[in-house]
């Protein structure tokens, strides 16, 4: 199955049901009045988070999803029914605009929140509501209204506990592989992941699993489009912790400056991501160079930040690693509430 973090999609409520015009006709009430019921009201178009799903695949096999109209109102003041709701399903994580004008209309974080789309139209009244004492037999009624439609453009950020950033070819793979049950592919060239990739990480029953996200890697001028930074570098603002990889066994530059470069491109895209809390690590330890690795731990500690190393290969530092990892998630406690859904 593809990866797809956006899709375009419309959306429309179901129309209301016309109101009825109608009269009584029966034996021994000569005479019998206005009768027409109103029209049901037309279904409402929801999108409904799915911790199941993590891509916007599914919704590229139609073109426009409609709920279902409202039927019309019936003689001896019956109401028509109302159409059924629709239900379409998303992965958590996902934020919902309006394509024409941009606003964005709020966002799924949570299972089984539920966010109004395209609201269906009101039924129209039948010729019962307009009876008066002045004017006992009203042909007046009101047609059904027209349910919403809207364009939709959806953008999903993978919810993770922990974001896996570096240059390509820093390990990034290697290490998600090492430590979840995730299978990335993994070669010696750039740019071996195109998609973000999702593992969780478990020590045992009486742990906290945390899900661990390997993202693409970021080179620089990522933050305006080079590369493939700028398409995966928003699933980065949904990591509590990011753990910023840096390759120790040789690289075209210093360990420090490959450290900045990435630095100054999350910077670029949002300061407040920059901000986040960071862990820099070393990685391939097995092969490491001594010249990178106190350049690199040098750096870390200029900028107050934890530094560790691991070797995926040996799996050296990985198990100290993932628990201190757990150990902070649970310090900074459960993320933030979703926001409040559009009534």
């Amino acid at each position: 199955m593809s990866f797809i973090d956006e899709a375009v999609l419309d959306v429309q409520g179901g129309r209301g049901g016309n109101g009825c015009l109608a009269f009584r006709r029966e034996k021994y009430v000569p005479r019998g009045g206005p009768s027409g019921g109103d029209g049901g009201h037309g279904g409402s178009v929801f999108l409904v988070g799915d911790h199941r799903l993590n891509t916007l695949y599914h919704l590229r096999f139609a073109s426009l999803y409609a709920a279902e109209r409202g039927r019309h109102g019936e003689g001896s003041n019956r109401t028509g029914a109302s159409g059924a709701d629709l239900d379409v399903v998303v992965p958590l994580g996902t934020q919902v605009f309006d394509a024409a004008s941009g606003e964005c209309l709020g966002e799924l974080l949570e299972e089984g929140q539920r966010l109004c789309v395209a609201a269906g139209g009101q039924g129209g009244r039948g010729n019962a509501r307009f009876a008066t004492a002045t004017n006992r037999a009203p042909r007046r009624v009101e047609p059904g209204r027209d349910g919403e439609e809207r364009r939709l453009r959806l953008e999903l950020k993978l919810l993770a506990d922990v974001g896996v950033v570096g240059l390509p070819n820093a390990g990034k793979s290697t290490l998600i592989s090492a430590v979840s049950a995730a299978r990335p592919k993994i070669a010696d060239y750039p740019f071996t992941t195109l998609v973000p990739q999702l593992g969780v990480v478990a020590h045992g029953p009486s742990s906290s699993p945390f899900v661990i996200a390997d993202l693409p890697g970021l080179i620089e001028g990522a933050a305006e489009g080079a590369g493939l930074g700028l398409r995966f570098l928003r699933h980065v603002e949904r990591c509590r912790i990011l753990l910023h990889l840096v390759d120790l066994s040789g690289g075209a530059q210093g360990a420090a400056q490959e450290l900045a470069i990435v630095e100054r491109e999350l910077a670029a895209y949002s300061a407040e991501l920059a901000a986040r809390p960071r862990y820099v690590v070393g990685s391939k330890l097995d092969a490491a160079d001594p010249e990178r690795r106190a350049d690199l731990e040098a750096a870390a500690r200029d900028r107050s930040l934890p530094y560790r190393e691991v070797s995926s290969a040996s799996h050296e530092g990985l198990r100290e690693l993932t628990l201190e990892l757990e150990q902070r998630l649970a310090e900074l406690g459960r993320p933030a509430p979703a926001a409040e859904a559009r009534p």
